[in-house]
C-alpha cells in the first residue's frame, strides 16, 4: 500500500466518522423546559403514547405530580389511567451518567403499568452502543406489572419480577427499575390504589436536657446539606449555593435545645397526635423557600422522603422559627419549621431531606438536579434504640453481586497478566528469536480471553469517555457510586492505573485491551493465511508524524468535554469499540460500518493502525507512561545496533536504541532478542569471541554492556 493510498484511507476514516455523528433518538434530546413546569404537561409530550386509551388528559395535580387520562363513556367522564414523569416523582434516581433518565410512564385505572417511554437520557452506553430496539424491548417488560413492583434482573426471588437485562447497560436499567417502581407506587398511593406503608411510630425518650450546637451535630441530632455553586452549573464561589441545617423537633432534648423550654412546649401543644415538626435553617446565595412561593402554594424547593414515600409542604405546614437557642449555632439567612402530617411517616426510621434545584449548562437547556441528606434520629432519643432497618441495596452493590463469578474470572485474568509480565525476563531468557513459545502462547491466550470474554461477553472495553469522566470528577467532585457501578470497568481502571505507574501503558494496550487484542490477532491471522508479503510498516518519518494524530484527537475531546460532556461523548465515537463489542455491526448506520470495516481491513496489513495513530484512550494513557518506574532493559550497544528496532511492530525504538514508553506495547520481542546470544548482534559477537578464545560461556553479570550469556544446549 503506497503512502498516497494510506493517506486516502485515513482521510476516508475521518470523513466516515464525521458523517456518522448522529444522535440516538433520546440521547440528550432537547426537551422544552415547560414540560417540567407547565400544568398542562401533555401539551409538551405525547402522553397518549403510554396511555392510548385516553381521549384527553387533565392538568398536573397531586404532589408528586401526575395527570389523569380521561375519556367519555355514556355521557360521563371516566378516568382510564394516569401518566407521570419519573423526574417529577423520583428526581433523585440517576443513571450511570449521574443524571436522571427522563421517562414518561402510563398506568391504567388499576395502577398497572400500561406503557413507558424514555424522553431523554445522558447514558453514554445508549448513545449508539445499544440500539433503540433493545431499549424498547426492555421497557416493554414493565407492561402489566403492578404499582411498586420490585424488578430483578435475571432470576427473581419471592415477589420480585424477573427482567431480561440489556447487555452492557446494567446500571442504566437498574436505575430505570427503581424509578418506575417508586414512581408508580407514589402515584398509585395518591389516587388511593394502594395503601401507605404503616411503620411503628417512634417512642421518644422524655429527657429534655438541652445541649449545645456542637453536641447536637456530633451525635447526629442535627444534619447538614450543602450544595456548591458549581454543583448547579454556576461559576465557582466561596459562598455555597445553599447550606442547610435541619433536625427533628419532636424529640424533647432536640426541641428544647433549639426552641428553648417554653418554645418547645408551645410547639408540641399545637401539634396533633401523629404530626411531626422539622426545623430548617439556611444560608447561601439561594433560598430553600423559593422566590416564587405564594400564599396557598407548595414549597417546591424542599421535600422529605422515607423509602418510597415522598412528603411535600404547603404554606399551612409552615411555622415561623424565631431563633435558635442552642449555644454555638451558626449564622443563617432564613429559617422555618415544617409540619409533616402524614401518619405513614415515622421518626424511628431514617428519612431524607431533599433540596430540589436545577443545573444549567451554557448553551444547553436546564438539567434538573436534586440533592439530599439522610437523617436518622440518634438512639439516645428513642426508647429501645433504633429499629433494625434493611436499607435498599445500592445500585452499584447490586451490580457487583450480580457479576460475582464474572468478577472472579476477570480478576484471575488480570492477576495472571500482571504476574507474567512482572517475571517477563525469566520467560524472555528461555526464548529464542526462532522459538518464542514462552512469550507467544501466554500472549495469544491473554489476547483471546480479552477479546472473547472481556470484550464480546462482558462488554468491558475501557473508553476515553471514562477517562474524561474521571477528569471531570476530579474537578467537580468525586462520586464513588458512579465508578463502582460497572464492576469490571472499575477493576480494569484500577489495574490500568497500577500498571502504568509500574511499567507504562503497554500492559493494558498491548495485552488486555479487547480492541487492541482483536487488531493484533487479525494482523497475525492475515500473516498466516498468506498476506504477510503485503504487510508493512510506515516509513519512520511518516510514523513519527502521524502518531501525534491521537493526541490531537484527545485534545479535541477534552476541549469538547469542557464545553459539553454530551458533545464529547458523541465525538468519542471515533473509537470503534462500541461497533465492535457492544452492538452487532450490521445494526449500525452505514458511516460507522464503513469506518469499522476500513479499520479492520487496515489491521490485516498494518500492525495496530488505530492504536498507533487514532486512539485517544491510548494517547491519554501514554502521557503518564513516560514516568513509569520500570522500563525494559537496554545494553550500551543498543545505541548503534538496529536489530530490535527493525523487528519492533510498534515502531517504539528510535535510531539510538531507546524505547519510547508512550508507544511501546510491551510485546517483549526486543527482550527475547536481548537474551538471545545467537540473534542479538553484540551478544552473538561476544559469544563467538569467547568460543574462539576457548573461554567458558559462564554468566558475566549485568555490567551495562552484556547480559548473562545463556549456555547453548
Amino acid at each position: 500500500m503506497s503512502r498516497t493510498s494510506l493517506l486516502a484511507l485515513l482521510a476516508s476514516l475521518v470523513l466516515c466518522f464525521a458523517s456518522g455523528l448522529v444522535r440516538a433518538a433520546s440521547y440528550e434530546s432537547e426537551l422544552p423546559p415547560a414540560l417540567f413546569s407547565d400544568p398542562d404537561m401533555c401539551r409538551h409530550t405525547a402522553c397518549d403514547s403510554v396511555l392510548p386509551q385516553a381521549m384527553r388528559f387533565s392538568l398536573r395535580e397531586g404532589n408528586p405530580a401526575f395527570v389523569k387520562g380521561l375519556r367519555d363513556v355514556d355521557g360521563r367522564e371516566e378516568v382510564v389511567g394516569y401518566v407521570f414523569l419519573t423526574t417529577d416523582v423520583t428526581p433523585e434516581i440517576v443513571g450511570y451518567s449521574g443524571k436522571p433518565i427522563v421517562t414518561l410512564v402510563g398506568m391504567d385505572a388499576q395502577g398497572r403499568i400500561n406503557g413507558a417511554r424514555i424522553l431523554k437520557h445522558s447514558e453514554p452506553i445508549l448513545l449508539a452502543g445499544i440500539p433503540e430496539s433493545e431499549l424498547s424491548r426492555y421497557i416493554a417488560q414493565y407492561n402489566g406489572t403492578p404499582p411498586g413492583a420490585r424488578y430483578e434482573l435475571g432470576k427473581a426471588e419471592g415477589d420480585h419480577i424477573a427482567m431480561a437485562a440489556v447487555s452492557g447497560a446494567t446500571v442504566t436499567v437498574i436505575a430505570e427499575n427503581q424509578a418506575i417502581s417508586r414512581g408508580s407506587y407514589a402515584v398509585a398511593r395518591q389516587v388511593g390504589l394502594v395503601d401507605a406503608v404503616q411503620r411503628p411510630q417512634a417512642r421518644l425518650v422524655a429527657d429534655a436536657t438541652p445541649r449545645n450546637w456542637a453536641q447536637l451535630v456530633d451525635e447526629g441530632s442535627v444534619q447538614r446539606l450543602t450544595v456548591r455553586a458549581e454543583d448547579v452549573g454556576a461559576p465557582p464561589s466561596e459562598q455555597p449555593f445553599i447550606d442547610l441545617w435541619f433536625g427533628y423537633l419532636n424529640a424533647p432534648s432536640i426541641g428544647t435545645s433549639i426552641l428553648g423550654d417554653s418554645g418547645y412546649r408551645r410547639l408540641m401543644s399545637g401539634l396533633a397526635p401523629g404530626e411531626h415538626a422539622i426545623f430548617v435553617v439556611g444560608d447561601g446565595s439561594s433560598s430553600f423557600k423559593g422566590s416564587a412561593f405564594v400564599r396557598g402554594g407548595i414549597y417546591d424547593r424542599i421535600q422529605v422522603s422515607q423509602d418510597v414515600e415522598v412528603h411535600s409542604f404547603r404554606d399551612t405546614d409552615y411555622l415561623t422559627l424565631h431563633g435558635i437557642r442552642a449555644e454555638g449555632a451558626p449564622e443563617y439567612r432564613e429559617s422555618g419549621i415544617f409540619v409533616l402530617r402524614d401518619p405513614s411517616f415515622s421518626a424511628a426510621y431514617p428519612w431524607k431531606l431533599t433540596f430540589l434545584s436545577n443545573r444549567s449548562e451554557v448553551g444547553h437547556q436546564t438539567e434538573y438536579a436534586n440533592f439530599d441528606a439522610e437523617y436518622w434520629l440518634p438512639s439516645r432519643h428513642l426508647q429501645g434504640g433504633r429499629p433494625v432497618v434493611q436499607k435498599p441495596m445500592p445500585t452499584w452493590v447490586q451490580a457487583w453481586k450480580n457479576k460475582r463469578w464474572e468478577i472472579a474470572g476477570f480478576v484471575t485474568l488480570l492477576a495472571f497478566t500482571a504476574a507474567f509480565y512482572a517475571t517477563h525476563r525469566r520467560w524472555a531468557a528461555r526464548s529464542r528469536r526462532t522459538d518464542k513459545r514462552w512469550i507467544l502462547w501466554p500472549h495469544i491466550t491473554v489476547w483471546l480471553v480479552a477479546v472473547v470474554f472481556v470484550g464480546f461477553s462482558q462488554l468491558a472495553q475501557p473508553s476515553v469517555v471514562q477517562l474524561l469522566t474521571l477528569l471531570h470528577s476530579v474537578r467537580d467532585g468525586w462520586r464513588w457510586d458512579l465508578f463502582l457501578s460497572d464492576p469490571l470497568i472499575f477493576l480494569f481502571w484500577i489495574f490500568i492505573a497500577i500498571t502504568i505507574v509500574l511499567w507504562g501503558r503497554g500492559v493494558f494496550c498491548g495485552w488486555l485491551c479487547p480492541y487492541g487484542s482483536l487488531s493484533e490477532l487479525l494482523y497475525k491471522f492475515a500473516g498466516r493465511i498468506g498476506l504477510k508479503k503485503w504487510q508493512f510498516k510506515l516509513p519512520s518519518r511518516w510514523h513519527h508524524r502521524l502518531r501525534w494524530t491521537k493526541y490531537v484527537v484527545l485534545a479535541v475531546l477534552v476541549a469538547a468535554s469542557l464545553h459539553s460532556m454530551a458533545l464529547a461523548e458523541r465525538l468519542a465515537e471515533v473509537e470503534p469499540f462500541k461497533t465492535t463489542f457492544l452492538v452487532h455491526v450490521w445494526t449500525r448506520s452505514w458511516p460507522f460500518v464503513v469506518f469499522w470495516t476500513l479499520l479492520m481491513v487496515a489491521s490485516m496489513f498494518m500492525e495496530r493502525p488505530f492504536c498507533k495513530y487514532l486512539c485517544p484512550l491510548g494517547a491519554g494513557l501514554a502521557i503518564p507512561s513516560r514516568f513509569r518506574l520500570f522500563g525494559l532493559w537496554r545494553k550500551a550497544e543498543c545505541s548503534t545496533c538496529k536489530a530490535c528496532a527493525a523487528g519492533c511492530g510498534s515502531q517504539a525504538i528510535d535510531e539510538r536504541g531507546r524505547i519510547d514508553p508512550s508507544e511501546c506495547m510491551q510485546c517483549l520481542d526486543c527482550m527475547v532478542l536481548y537474551y538471545d546470544d545467537h540473534a542479538c548482534p553484540p551478544l552473538a559477537s561476544e559469544r563467538k569471541r569467547r568460543t574462539k578464545a576457548g573461554q567458558p560461556l559462564t554468566p558475566v553479570g549485568r555490567d551495562g554492556h552484556f547480559i548473562p550469556l545463556r549456555l547453548t544446549e
